[in-house]
């Protein structure tokens, strides 16, 4: 197969002076600088073009179908969610086979910048209200996938000989996977029937937070799916944390098996990602999955209305 050439700033110049031959970029080009993330390194480079525009340039033929894909999803979305999302400028090939997307940029920063507000939580839960409303068949008809659940038994179980390594690390109490027994994940099964359009990668770098905490645009849209509904939810606990998570779902709408479903999901992750990640086989930064861990794991209010009871009963 043959290597994907490394998109370097004259790279990204030289396309750009093409697309945004406006008299906006100047006689000495576009001022470009690579998108810097916590997260690890993305299927796609990402690159801001002046104060504007972003453009991503796929590495390989299957991220490009996605990110050819992308565009009319969003215009698919964008009616039902409530929030932003990207506005194509130009797309095209930027080197054989290889796709790339010009997008203009929302303002805003991360939810990694700025923490979410009890009024961005309303903007969480009218975008999952809205991921919902969107037609399934429309959304298949563009090349979106549709993806079975995750068995969360088979990932408790995974979980739990990922949290005796991480006891072992010191990094994590495993008694705190004893809240989630073999017959509690059987209660938490997916429901057939409940697929619905899921973005699937809600990680706080795509969520657009401004200053006040309003959440102001969704991005990246490329690992959508037709699925369980509970992934998002899940996405969100590790952006947000559980307690906020729950709060935008059960305001959309949600009823607690999916809501418990999406906060398990995420905290096994979480426990699984950290354990793979100090014994090397995963490539996620160990801060960024520390501080995933700690989110996925703070006590929703249901959980803090049972340590209470319990400190009644002791005392």
């Amino acid at each position: 197969m043959t290597q994907a050439p490394t998109p370097t700033a004259d790279t990204v110049r030289r396309l750009l002076r093409s697309l945004l031959a406006d008299g906006t970029t100047g006689t000495a080009g576009p001022d470009v600088r690579p998108v810097r993330t916590a997260g690890a390194a993305g299927e796609h480079s990402t690159w801001w073009v002046g104060s504007r525009h972003v453009l991503r340039l796929a590495p390989d033929r299957e991220t490009s179908a996605r990110l050819r894909r992308e565009p009319r999803l969003r215009d698919l979305v964008r009616p039902h969610i409530g929030v932003a999302v990207p506005v194509g400028v130009a797309h095209g090939e930027w080197a054989d086979g290889l796709s790339y997307t010009l997008d203009t940029r929302l303002p805003g920063g991360s939810a990694e910048e700025h923490d979410v507000s009890a009024v961005g939580e309303a903007d969480l839960a009218a975008l999952l209200t809205g991921l919902r409303e969107v037609p399934v068949r429309q959304a298949e008809t563009l090349g979106v996938p549709r993806v079975g659940p995750r068995s969360l038994e088979a990932l408790r179980r995974a979980a739990e000989g990922a949290a005796e390594r991480l006891a072992e690390a010191d990094e994590f109490d495993p008694v705190r996977l004893d809240q989630l027994t073999a017959s509690a994940t059987a209660q938490l099964a997916a429901q057939a029937g409940t697929a619905v359009l899921v973005h699937h990668d809600l990680r706080d770098e795509h969520l657009v937070v401004s200053a006040d905490g309003r959440v102001r645009g969704v991005l990246d849209w490329t690992d959508a799916v037709v699925g369980d509904p509970a992934e998002d939810i899940a996405g969100l606990a590790l952006a947000v944390g559980s307690p906020a998570a729950v709060r935008a779902a059960t305001l959309a709408g949600y009823a607690a098996r999916p809501c418990l479903r999406g906060l398990w999901l995420a905290r096994c992750d979480t426990v699984v990602r950290l354990a793979g990640s100090l014994a090397g086989r995963d490539s996620g930064p160990l801060p960024l999955l520390r501080v995933q861990l700690r989110r996925a794991w703070e006590a929703i209010l249901l959980e803090r209305v049972t340590e209470l009871r319990e400190e009644d009963e002791e005392g």
